[in-house]
């Protein structure tokens, strides 16, 4: 009989023989409890016998895999009162001594007899070859041509050699595995069946051998994960009540193709395409739930502007929620400015910009935790009455008390700002049992694979264009002081233009431990230093609300010439007056956050320019910094930033979900993520229930947590 992996999850990994009391709980320690949980431990890497490097052959300075034994090891003391272990090991060609230092558990580690793998550089010492701090693997008494090495852990007393035993037990006693895929499938995609996977993950005849088993059973958590968030997206389609809005003739109705008509300046093509796809959402009876996915200056506001005013078409009201108080009130501001003068038709809508025979003017209006007592009581009872059209807010929008009168689109901003709980509970401000449709927005480019896995149950709308008059970024490294006064004159230079700068830092406050720019220190080095003479203003998270509103409005005016701050200003302000941005310490910023910094010039007609200043400490500082300078498309950067520090992060935005993922890599397994989507979306099409894919149906059941769905639908 074929095994299931839910048999396997019911059984304790103590049934294993030589799992006693001990040993069990030395496993709980590695997340292993259950039979299953040994069979997919999966193997880190593997020692492919035949290629290792013979000791008497390897050159000094050279870095290398050598398979071994101990012959003895000792214990010194070193004159400063350093621990010292030395192994002496041979490969039975010639021998070798490994040195350790302050690493007194490798004497009991290394006893003599002991086979191990050490890797590390070969080095001359006193005559002797030798390496130091070497990596070490203990295998046990492997003599397949294949050596898998599996995590393991000195502190919990789980050796490689201990976990190699138990996966071959498993295996032996499992025998056959249920196979939860058509053939037909896995001879398109030339996949191996679940038995010879499993197999060859733990005991490979060949490295092939090993790749193919990876293959196939990193397909297999991709698929669980694309089926889950497919189902849950088309089952919130099928069950969920929401608003039919009124999008006239299909373009979105009067009220949009007005705006849009009165705009100074033609939308890009991505900016319509986004467009059209949303009116089609909000235009069906059940919520939408979309992604906006845009680089910086794509346009991303007006998109919103449109959604939002197709609810209020609709008689219905709209929320836009921003993670700070400062890009709450810029939304604003810009989008104030956008609507002035539009008005909300009482029957007649011959004229939506003013004239006879009209009920209102539209109105829009901030609601944040500065928003005065007194003020903020007359715009709760307008909001549950009904007469604001469009909120604007932070957090402040979700909390307790606030009432809409018929809260039709809910827009969120940078949401990855948010919780999954603080999302959902404004979603959840709808009036009635109909859920608001919600569009959330990110100025974050996310690779196509990421957003497939991260954001899988959205469905996604991209700006690609920037629209014109966006100037190119001019974006230069600073790296040494002579460089550095380059950066000073040139905002100088700006500044004596009529133009203005940023100054961005790390840190609020001096810090021993860090040795980086602080806001307060670079304010006042600069105020009487470099830029003595200039209007000089100082914005972070401490500074008190009115003293940050009157430091922002200085900045927009013109009053202040250079702003120092930290990542305060990171999104959503937008003065188009400012033509350079410097950031400090630039190394110790990610890809995305230097990216979003420098969109924060380049938004006016005048040429602008970005400063990368200070010398990074690591080689992905560097590259990352050299990134930035080569490229301003968003896009790129984001497949660049998953190449340098994998999925971790970007899984990070999901926050729960990761678990399935053991052997898959959104970074190194691009192709196969687009492969498990197409795969689920083809097998839910022919099969909504997944009745006539019981196996797979129960597999993403037990693999999947509770909390990870509960995840996907509030997300």
């Amino acid at each position: 009989m074929s095994r299931r992996l839910s048999q396997l999850a019911q059984l304790p990994a103590s049934e294993l023989k030589g799992v006693g009391e001990k040993t069990a709980l030395a496993l709980t320690k590695l997340g292993v409890t259950t039979v299953l949980d040994v069979l997919m431990y999966y193997p880190r890497r593997y020692i492919d016998r035949s290629r290792e490097a013979r000791i008497a052959d390897m050159e000094i300075g050279e870095e290398a895999t050598v398979l071994a034994r101990v012959v003895r090891t000792e214990k010194r003391r070193t004159r400063n009162g350093r621990t010292m272990v030395i192994a002496e090991v041979t490969d039975g060609t010639s021998k070798m001594k490994a040195t350790f230092f302050n690493q007194p558990y490798r004497e009991k580690q290394l006893q003599s007899g002991t086979e191990v793998v050490m890797f590390g550089r070969l080095e001359l010492f006193q005559g002797q070859r030798q390496m130091t701090n070497p990596v070490v693997d203990r295998i046990g008494d492997q003599t397949s041509r294949i050596v898998p090495v599996y995590p393991q852990s000195e502190k919990a007393g789980v050796m490689s050699w201990d976990m190699a035993r138990l996966c071959a037990e498993t295996l032996r006693r499992s025998g056959e595995f249920a196979e939860p895929l058509d053939t037909a499938l896995l001879d398109r995609l030339d996949l191996v069946d679940r038995t010879t996977a499993f197999s060859a993950i733990h005991t490979p005849e060949s490295m092939r051998e090993a790749a193919a088993a990876r293959r196939r059973l990193a397909f297999d958590e991709l698929l669980r994960v694309q089926i889950e968030l497919v189902r849950r997206k088309r089952e919130l389609e099928r069950t969920a009540v929401g608003i039919a809005h009124d999008i006239g003739d299909g373009t979105g109705g009067r009220l949009v193709d007005r705006f849009i008509e009165h705009l100074p300046y033609e939308l890009t093509g991505a900016q319509r395409r986004a467009i059209a796809e949303i009116i089609v959402d909000l235009g069906r009876g059940h919520p939408m739930h979309r992604l906006l996915q845009g680089d910086v200056g794509a346009g991303k506001t007006l998109v919103a502007v449109a959604s939002l005013l197709v609810a209020v078409q609709s008689g219905h009201q709209g929320a836009l929620m921003a993670p700070t108080e400062v890009l709450a009130e810029q939304h604003h501001l810009g989008i104030r400015a956008l609507l002035e003068g539009f008005t909300v038709p009482d029957g007649d809508e011959s004229n939506l910009f003013g004239g006879a025979g009209l009920d209102r003017h539209l109105r829009v209006v901030l609601l944040t935790n500065r928003t005065p007592a007194g003020e903020r009581r007359r715009l709760l009872a307008d909001l549950a009455e009904g007469s604001i059209d469009i909120v604007i807010g932070t957090h402040a929008l979700i909390s307790e008390g606030i009432e809409f009168h018929s809260l039709g689109v809910v827009v969120i901003d940078e949401q990855h700002r948010f919780g999954v709980e603080q999302r959902a509970a404004l979603r959840d401000k709808g009036s009635g049992e109909a859920i608001p449709d919600v569009l959330v927005m990110t100025a974050t480019p996310i690779p196509r694979t990421a957003a497939m896995t991260v954001y899988g149950d959205l469905d996604v709308s991209v700006l690609d264009e920037l629209p014109p008059g966006r100037t190119p970024i001019l974006t230069r490294w600073a790296r040494t002081e002579i460089d550095e006064a380059d950066v000073w004159q040139q905002v100088r230079d700006e500044v004596a233009a009529g133009r203005q700068a940023y100054v961005v830092c790390p840190l609020i406050d001096e810090s021993e431990k860090l040795e980086v720019h602080s806001a307060h220190e670079t304010y006042e080095e600069l105020a009487h230093g470099e830029l003595a003479g200039l209007q000089v203003g100082l914005l972070h998270g401490r500074v008190p609300a009115a003293e940050k509103e009157t430091v922002m409005g200085g900045f927009r005016s013109g009053a202040i010439d250079v702003l120092v701050a930290t990542t305060v200003i990171e999104v959503g302000v937008d003065v188009p007056n400012a033509t350079v941005m410097v950031i400090l310490d630039a190394s110790r910023f990610g890809i995305a956050q230097l990216h979003q910094l420098r969109g924060r010039v380049g938004r006016g007609a005048a040429k602008s320019f970005c400063w990368l200043v200070g010398e990074p400490t690591t080689a992905d500082g560097e590259a990352r910094l050299e990134a930035l300078v080569h490229s301003t498309d968003g896009f790129e950067l984001a497949e660049i930033d998953l190449d340098l520090r994998g999925e971790g992060t970007i899984m990070g935005e999901r926050q729960k979900g990761q678990n399935d993922l053991k052997l898959a890599s959104l970074r190194r397994d691009r192709e196969w993520v687009v492969r498990a989507r197409e795969a689920a979306i083809e097998i839910l099409d022919a099969d909504p229930d997944l009745s006539a894919h019981a196996l797979l149906a129960e597999e993403v059941e037990l693999l999947l947590r509770d909390d990870d769905t509960d995840f996907l639908l509030k997300g």
